[in-house]
């Protein structure tokens, strides 16, 4: 009865709403629980879909459009970033099974990391800060596992 209660109401959102709440629980976005937000966003990413149908896009190109406005600012989660360092640089040291919890125990002692990067930036992966970030996470990583292991 738990689970049905949490997923209540989930159940009406829109395809742009679900795929957005899909995307923000597989990287673990604050957002994932906000409803308003999520809606918010579907339904500007189906507004912009009928627009450019009319103006004359084809599917594609309109989808293609929809969903730059649904994922706007939210390409690179705390989270996902996280996951790559851990993935590339540890991959010896952490084994795949033991990954994602190491990676939810890595996240809070290192979020501070994060606080002097605009990780809404879309093309942040592209900038010479992504990769400071990327240099930062792995020190903390050794750090971590120097002090508590994996």
């Amino acid at each position: 009865m738990n689970n049905k209660k949490k997923n209540e109401g989930q159940t009406d959102f829109s395809y742009y709403g679900l795929y957005l709440l899909d995307y923000l629980r597989t990287n673990r976005f604050e957002q994932a629980s906000d409803d308003a937000f999520i809606r918010e966003r579907a339904d500007r990413a189906a507004e912009t879909y009928e627009r450019v149908r009319l103006e004359g896009y084809p599917p594609e190109g309109a989808q293609e459009l929809a969903m730059d406005t649904l994922l706007r600012g939210l390409r690179y989660s705390k989270y996902a970033i996280l996951r790559e360092v851990v993935e590339n640089e540890f991959a010896n040291e952490v084994p795949e099974k033991k990954r994602e919890a190491f990676i939810r125990k890595l996240l809070p002692p290192v979020g501070n990391v994060f606080s002097a990067y605009d990780l809404s930036d879309d093309n942040f992966a592209l900038s010479p800060e992504y990769d400071l970030l990327y240099t930062e996470l792995t020190g903390a990583a050794v750090l971590y596992i120097d002090e508590y292991g994996v």
